[in-house]
């Protein structure tokens, strides 16, 4: 099934995805060219489709429901957990769920927003949004009584995140955000269906763990980082 982003746009929205860039790059202080590569994707976020949400399960490894007519599933909330990786996975199973019976697109998109940090100096709040279907396409889901879940196969930081962190270990005690890439696959079934369907996923987050403070999502980055 296609799914169509909602389209933040304008000004604030390119300004506050090219935050979201600058908060990881304080850490990956030796990737320039990223940097460059980021505020260009930024900038044509708008015009490209998000992927499908996920599923609102903290677990690493939610199975996919047996059926539209399971127990629908609670809100997703965030885990309290100080492992940047833990969190991440957690976060990505959360984004890639949904449950068009349980709770309405502006309660998702409320729910997923309390994943983010406290700090709006760092918080981009639009690139979550993009990951939620637009209200229209949510009507059309629910009345199919859709239904996603997610299945975490593994979590890890880029390589050139490590690589960064090793050439200037303090880079990171500013902001506290670290790049997590995480890879598994949603599970998608509807009323009437009796298979559903099935897609790899993988995604790049930026998550803050500051000292002494639980984990929280900074954002989505725009393109998936090795």
């Amino acid at each position: 099934m296609t799914q169509h982003s909602t389209h933040p746009g304008g000004a604030s929205h390119v300004r506050r995805r090219a935050l979201l860039g600058t908060a990881v790059l304080a850490v990956l202080v030796a990737l320039a060219g990223l940097a460059a590569y980021l505020t260009r994707e930024s900038r044509n976020s708008s015009d490209t489709p998000a992927p499908p949400p996920s599923s609102p399960t903290a677990s690493s490894s939610s199975a996919a429901p047996s059926g539209p007519h399971t127990r629908p599933r609670a809100l997703p909330g965030p885990p309290k957990t100080h492992d940047p990786i833990t969190y991440g996975k957690a976060a990505a199973a959360a984004l890639w769920s949904y449950d068009t019976r349980a709770y309405s697109q502006p309660e998702l998109r409320k729910a997923l927003r309390g994943w983010l940090t406290t700090e709006s100096k760092y918080a981009d709040p639009a690139s979550v949004d993009q990951v939620v279907p637009s209200a229209v396409l949510w009507r059309e889901m629910a009345a199919n009584e859709q239904v996603a879940t997610a299945k975490i196969n593994e979590g890890h930081f880029p390589h050139a995140f490590t690589q960064a962190l090793q050439d200037d270990p303090g880079a990171i005690t500013q902001a506290y955000v670290y790049a997590v890439t995480v890879s598994g696959k949603q599970s998608i079934r509807w009323k009437g269906s009796s298979a559903g369907g099935a897609e790899s996923r993988s995604t790049t987050l930026a998550v803050q763990c500051r000292p002494n403070h639980p984990c929280a999502l900074v954002g989505v980055m725009p393109s998936v980082a090795p």
